[in-house]
């Protein structure tokens, strides 16, 4: 007997369909290859996966913390100051979103802390001095969630090191204009970079840092060997770049 075509079509297609439902990975399978690409650095691809996941998880704060992360990647890679503020704007709204989800996430905190710090340059004064507050409670929140963080320790060291060294009439005349900022001082910073240095002595970025502050305190010495044993180090980490181009800048400003 013949089976009728109807039939055939209808069985075809409940055949797709568990085929497909076989096929879609689930949550932690694309976790899982996001994650082999980040750890790669390479946030085109990681990205993609990262937002599957959120169809599905939206409120899952660790995964908006790695986001977060791939925008900001991109915002280092874009080569326009248009394109830098359009992924720095992604990467910040996916942080403020990550805190939301989960207030006592430390990496939550520590994300909206360096987005906001990385999106710091391309905004106006008003901006600047209101992202800067951001950067510090967001840094303060974090050390105080998770005092081992090396990372929190160096946004709040970092906080403390661009802070305290604005010109005196420069700054007096933002805080007249916009309102006052909490009090910052070479020696706040050198004692948070000391602190993340000590917890993780591998991150270069801790070593040129702490090196610059000790630049700024007029420890000249100090600071030559710790930027000179950062620059030393091979690159780990998406910034590492950058962060040696401050460093071999603050040498060339102690050797001039």
């Amino acid at each position: 007997m013949k089976t009728p075509a109807p039939v055939i079509a209808i069985t075809a297609t409940l055949l797709s369909l568990a085929s497909l439902l076989q096929a879609a990975p689930t949550a932690a399978e694309l976790m899982a290859q996001a994650s082999a690409f980040d750890r790669q650095q390479k946030p085109k691809s990681a990205l993609p996966l990262y937002l599957q996941v959120e169809g599905m998880e939206p409120r899952n704060a660790k995964l908006l913390v790695c986001i977060a992360k791939q925008y900001s990647y991109l915002m280092t890679d874009a080569t326009s100051p248009e394109e830098k503020s359009r992924q720095g704007e992604n990467a910040l709204a996916y942080a403020r979103r990550a805190v939301a989800a989960d207030p006592n996430l430390c990496d939550a905190h520590l994300a909206l802390a360096v987005c906001q710090g990385k999106l710091l340059p391309l905004l106006d004064t008003r901006q600047k001095l209101e992202g800067s507050r951001v950067i510090k409670a967001s840094a303060e929140k974090a050390v105080a969630l998770e005092p081992g963080n090396d990372l929190a320790w160096h946004m709040l060291g970092r906080w403390h090191q661009e802070l305290a060294n604005i010109g005196g009439t420069k700054l007096a005349l933002a805080q007249f204009i916009y309102g006052s900022l909490p009090a910052a001082s070479n020696e706040e910073s050198a004692r948070c970079l000391e602190k993340a240095l000590a917890l993780n002595p591998e991150r270069l970025m801790h070593q040129i840092e702490l090196g610059r502050t000790y630049a700024q305190m007029r420890r000249n010495d100090e600071a030559r060997r710790l930027i000179t044993k950062g620059l030393a180090m091979p690159d780990r980490e998406k910034d590492d770049p950058d962060t040696k181009e401050r460093g071999r800048y603050t040498l060339r400003k102690l050797d001039s």
